[in-house]
């Protein structure tokens, strides 16, 4: 630096910076150093900033008149800096000659304000209304010029005139101009013109939030205030992020997903591709039986491998990374940061001590190191949560984007696919095993991390300890098998757990969705016994991955201890010359408690990756699943006459199964009606499935020209109003809307419900007869106004006078769907002579195709099928017009009663039987729904004197199905009392002592090491090592042994106890829930009771609970001891408890709004 700044600007004086009550830094430091290091970091980070703002445009921002000072103090900042390098050259044509540092200083600062003016233009037009690379550049300007700031007043306060007045006068107008460009960049800019911020009624102020506001978090304050203040609803919250929407990462996945998939298959192919080769000349004569001397003519040879490739599946994992890795990597990039600020403070505690240990130094030296300690400390703590934000962010993308993967496969999968998969399996993937995915994000960066920091600390503590540091890392070193075989243990019982998790789940759904006939039978008690067998299955494995999980917690818990002892033992003992002062215990134990955190989170780590892994498993196995060809049906078919098309057809469910429909040739002319007849178990569904595509195609085409409408067997009804159920997302047009009703005998129903078409429908329409469903699934197809119409018999969950009323209206020749394609399978033969085609089907094959004329002409399968079915529809026909008349009698205004077609719609297996079905009927609808049977009766009774539909007065109508309710405010002490109990009262007491017992062990153990430390000041450390050693050895191993004995008693034991209760409480209060409850509670909520909320009591509220248990003790030790040693401790530390405990209770009251939903404990009630 002497070549740049002369010999008469030294680059560095020590008595002049550090021995000295008024510390100053030479001016070629300031010139240089000072000057140049927002310079270097501007241009260091330029380029990349550059090709980030290139490759994302938001969009142009108008210029601003805070964008125009921007600008204009950027220009004037370059003028300032380069007056200087002019008024250096004037003084060199004066005779006065200056050192470089004078050229080049300002030249470089010239160049580097044009730079941040250009970048405030470009980020302008590339639409960033603020940018967090000036603000730093700012910032660090204004904290480089602080120091000349004061160094140039102190010299001109001890001189009677400034020197260098021009040079004075252009800094303090840099500092100033720097200053307002500081506080302008505070400020954001206006949204960019037609951006998405602008229509967003609700936008997250998180996409236009400045550089501090998104460090600080200080974007989210408003929201937190308003929960504090009143309970937060829905519409109070922000709508979500673009980026974060479900919308963005499904098939931002699903797209990495394909591409693994499609490389996989293409690998697949070139490794099954033939390898062709010529035999190699040969070197003998072979004599022919023909040829005579002639050599055997050369022949290409076809060689298939004969080792077969190995089994490769596409990589999800890689697709997830592919996905998401990119902005994970960002949050990354914070926690190395963090890590490297970690390892200043226990270097900085080392300068501390020592400058205590010094006299005559001055006092500045002491705050300016706990300035330093302070600020590395806040430092790190924004840094950290920036990356936790980011964590966080792509924990939630994952789970979204998984549990939108998990559900579009479901939609798709194979009928083979599905008998492997099952309900409970699928329900599990998207609530378990997508959070464990979300859990795992958060700390999966410790993977690294961990050893990256146990490495540093074990680099400082050699500095600090030397050689002895390697008997702790021999601790570590054979810590690690020890809790590898672990990990493979509880990897294996986490596979079993989640199977029977899966069957638990599935025998839940399986009982929810026939709870009424459960109720009717009384089957409570038997079904309540098979879910508590295998939850008690479930449980068993869970306490022996508690047990391992208890090993696996002490080991690491008490590792940095272990090294810590062993470390000081060794290092007392191996040299009598090594004295363990103040110095280097308590900088050694710093570093020892930062190997504390990447210990203790390496076992969860590892724990929460096996977890992880055994999900990534089960769903990449699940989305790999076969999928329905969507081409097996063409509908793109516009050159034929025939709507439907069936050639040589040939279908099964699945490619392992045999074929169920053979030699399939149908077609059905564009507007014809053509009906599917045969007996029970002929394929007439089979064939209606094949139409839509649900069932593999061996051979033949099937193509379908125009929009397609399915009325299924048994009618899917949405939790929806009636009017929703039928217009199905179509725009409400009344005209047609009446006339469907009309057409589907829907409208005497109207008059019935008591909010009419406005009614809200049960889940699986659940207070609906099954007439009703049928005919509402009828109107919904009748509405969606498609081009062909298949329909599979849905006129077998009416009477026979309701359905011929539909027939004519509805299907017939002369009803609503004149003119549209039809496909109808019936049993109702007194329909047949009005369709135009029929096709009899006979053992998965068409046997016979005409006219109803031609097929009885020809006395074949048609003529037997009339003959088997003639009697039942007579006897059909006889009930159906006495219960006519039997309504007429109690309705007499009713045209057509509801009460007639209260027959489920469960497929009829035995078409015999339907005769005693039908007499039953009126009593199956009695169990189904007591409460709407009665509303329907006072209903009809009451309908001669209620107005028309049009006329009646609207009238509020009570929601069906309940919204979840969610607690606000702090956690109530009766559910923290409620879990006390399951889990004993005598042992929770027990549990807190041990916790107690195991802090107390920690912190006698620190206080040991600080007596331990002032043998040396008293020359003692010869005589009492081994006691020393000995007791410090004794409160660590106490330490351990508590920590497992609170584990095993906790996990293996308590926790699972209370588990297994909650989970028979929910399970008995469930079953026991009169049918109302079932009405007016969704399936899926139930299901989540039973899946992710269990999983949480198992596995996630034992950990909190034990997290905060430790920091709890470990904090009110610590505010003992401290207020013990030093009582002036309490001056500083009532204030700080306070604040902590009101923004802890602010905390609490908001985000509980959020967390806590009246799950379990509900259901225990």
């Amino acid at each position: 630096m002497e070549r740049l700044c002369g010999p008469e600007l030294p680059f560095w004086v020590a008595n002049q910076t550090l021995h000295t009550d008024r510390p100053d830094l030479p001016e070629c430091f300031q010139l240089s150093v000072l000057s140049w290091l927002p310079c270097i970091y501007l241009w260091a980070v330029c380029p990349v900033y550059l090709l980030y703002l290139k490759r994302n445009n938001r969009g142009y921002i108008m210029m601003s008149i805070m964008n125009r000072f921007k600008t204009v103090f950027g220009l004037l900042l370059w003028i300032v800096c380069w007056t200087d390098l002019f008024y250096t050259f004037h003084e060199l044509r004066q005779g006065h000659s200056q050192p470089p540092i004078y050229f080049v200083t300002p030249l470089v600062l010239g160049m580097t304000m044009l730079l941040a003016t250009f970048l405030i233009q470009f980020e302008r037009l590339r639409g960033v209304q603020s940018s967090g690379v000036l603000f730093i550049f700012w910032f660090l300007s204004v904290l480089c010029a602080i120091v000349p700031f004061r160094s140039k007043i102190l010299q001109a306060s001890s001189q009677s005139e400034v020197t260098d007045k021009l040079r004075f006068t252009t800094f303090y107008f840099y500092f100033g101009l720097v200053v307002c460009e500081l506080i302008l960049c505070c400020f954001n800019e206006k949204p960019p013109l037609f951006s998405n911020v602008v229509t967003d009624p609700n936008p997250c102020p998180e996409t236009t939030a400045g550089f501090l506001s998104t460090i600080t978090f200080w974007w989210f304050t408003r929201l937190a205030i308003k929960g504090y203040k009143m309970p937060l609803e829905v519409k109070d919250l922000w709508s979500l992020n673009q980026r974060d929407s479900s919308k963005m990462m499904v098939p931002k996945l699903l797209k990495e997903w394909e591409k693994e998939q499609s490389k996989d298959k293409s690998e697949h192919t070139l490794s099954s591709q033939a390898v062709y080769s010529k035999p190699p000349p040969s070197t003998t004569n072979h004599i022919g039986g023909g040829g005579g001397g002639e050599s055997s003519p050369e022949e290409v040879e076809v060689l298939l491998s004969s080792q077969k490739a190995a089994p490769h599946q596409p990589s999800f994992l890689r697709a997830l990374i592919k996905a998401f890795g990119p902005y994970f990597l960002i949050g990354s990039a914070y926690k190395l940061l963090q890590d490297v600020i970690t390892f200043v403070n226990p270097q900085l505690l080392r300068m501390l001590i020592s400058f205590t240990k010094q006299k005559g130094v001055p006092d500045w030296w002491g705050y300016a190191l706990a300035f330093l300690m302070f600020f590395t400390a806040f430092l790190q703590t924004l840094i950290l949560h920036q990356h936790f934000q980011y964590c966080f962010v792509t924990g939630m993308n994952v789970r979204t984007a998984l549990i939108g993967a998990i559900y579009r496969k479901a939609l798709v999968i194979t009928n083979s696919a599905k008998r492997s998969s099952t309900v409970g399996e699928v329900v599990n993937l998207m609530s378990v095993d997508a959070q464990r995915f979300m859990d795992l994000t958060t700390f999966l960066n410790m993977l690294w991390s961990a050893p990256l920091q146990i490495m540093l600390a074990l680099y400082f503590l050699w500095q600090n300890l030397g050689p002895s540091v390697m008997a702790g890392v021999a601790v570590m070193i054979l810590l690690i098998p020890f809790n590898a075989v672990i990990a493979m243990k509880t990897r294996a019982y986490q596979v079993e757990q989640m199977q029977y998790k899966d069957s638990r789940i599935k025998l839940m759904n399986e009982i929810l969705n026939g709870i009424k006939v459960l109720k009717l039978y009384a089957w409570e008690n038997s079904f309540k016994e098979k879910v508590l067998a295998i939850r008690q299955k479930e449980l068993n494995v869970l306490r022996k991955t508690a047990y391992l999980g208890a090993l696996s917690t002490m080991a690491w818990t008490s590792a940095p201890f272990l090294v810590a002892l062993t470390t000081f033992a060794v290092y007392v003992t191996v040299d009598e010359n090594n004295i363990l002062d103040a110095e280097k215990a308590f900088v050694s134990l710093s570093l020892f408690n930062i190997l504390r955190f990447p210990l203790n989170m390496l076992p969860q780590v590892i724990s929460s990756i096996v977890q992880a892994s055994v999900s990534l498993k089960r769903i990449q196995g699940f989305l790999s699943h076969d999928e329905l060809d969507p081409n097996s049906v063409d509908r793109k078919n516009t050159a034929s006459e025939y709507s439907v098309t069936v050639v040589n057809g040939k279908f099964t469910w699945g490619k392992e199964d045999p074929p169920v429909l053979h030699n399939i040739n149908v077609m059905a002319p564009q507007g014809s009606l053509l009906a599917v007849v045969g007996h029970v178990g002929c394929g007439k569904s089979s064939l209606i499935s094949a139409l839509l595509g649900e069932m593999e195609k061996l051979e033949g085409e099937v193509s379908i020209r125009g929009s397609v409408a399915y009325v299924p067997q048994q009618a899917w009804i949405q939790n929806a109003t009636l009017r929703d159920n039928i217009l199905f997302g179509k725009p409400y047009n009344e005209q047609k809307y009446r006339c469907v009703l009309e057409a589907c005998a829907l409208t005497p129903d109207l008059q019935v419900l008591p909010g009419g078409d406005m009614t809200e429908i049960g889940e699986k329409g659940i207070n609906l007869s099954g007439g009703q469903r049928q005919r509402v699934s009828l109107a919904r197809a009748l509405y969606s106004d498609a081009d062909v119409y298949l329909l599979d018999d849905p006129l077998s969950a009416v009477d026979a006078h309701v359905s011929k009323h539909i027939f004519d209206n509805l299907i017939g020749p002369e009803g609503a769907l004149k003119g549209k394609t039809r496909i109808l399978v019936t049993h109702g033969i007194s329909f047949l002579p009005q369709v135009d085609n029929i096709v009899v089907m006979v053992d998965g094959r068409v046997s016979e195709m005409g006219s109803h004329q031609e097929l009885l002409r020809q006395n074949g399968a048609f003529a037997e099928f009339l003959r088997n079915y003639a009697l039942e529809d007579i006897i059909e026909e006889d009930e159906a017009t006495e219960e006519l008349i039997q309504d007429e009698e109690l309705f007499p205004d009713d045209a057509l009663s509801n009460h007639t077609d209260m027959v489920d719609n469960e497929p009829v297996f035995n078409e015999a039987k339907r005769n005693f079905i039908r007499q039953i009927s009126i009593i199956s609808a009695d169990g189904e729904n007591p409460r709407s049977r009665s509303v329907r009766r006072h209903g009809c009774s009451q309908r001669k004197h209620a107005e028309p539909q049009e006329k009646k007065k609207p009238q509020e109508v009570e929601k069906l199905i309940q919204a979840e309710t969610t607690e606000t405010g702090r956690v109530k002490t009766k559910v923290y009392l409620e879990y006390a109990k399951a889990v004993g009262p005598l042992l929770s007491v027990l549990i807190c002592c041990l916790y107690g017992c195991q802090s107390a062990a920690a912190i006698g153990a620190n206080i040991w090491l600080s007596q331990w430390t002032n043998d040396a000041s008293r020359n003692q450390t010869k005589e009492n090592v081994h006691m020393r050693v000995g007791v410090y050895a004794a409160l660590g191993i106490a330490q351990g042994v508590l920590l497992l004995i609170n584990c095993l008693l906790c996990r293996a034991y308590s926790m699972l106890r209370a588990a297994k209760l909650t989970h028979r409480n929910m399970l008995q209060g469930v079953l026991r829930a009169p049918q109302a409850f079932f009405e007016s509670t969704p399936t899926g909520r139930l299901l989540n009771r039973f899946s992710k909320d269990v999983d949480a009591i198992d596995s996630h509220i034992p950990e909190n609970i034990d997290i905060w248990m430790r920091t709890f003790w470990y904090t009110l030790n610590v505010l003992l001891i401290c207020s013990a040693l030093t009582p002036m401790f309490l001056i500083v530390i009532a204030p700080l408890m306070v604040f902590y405990w009101w923004v802890q209770s602010n905390r609490s009251t908001f985000t509980s709004q959020f967390k806590l939903d009246r799950k379990t404990f509900h259901c225990l009630s």
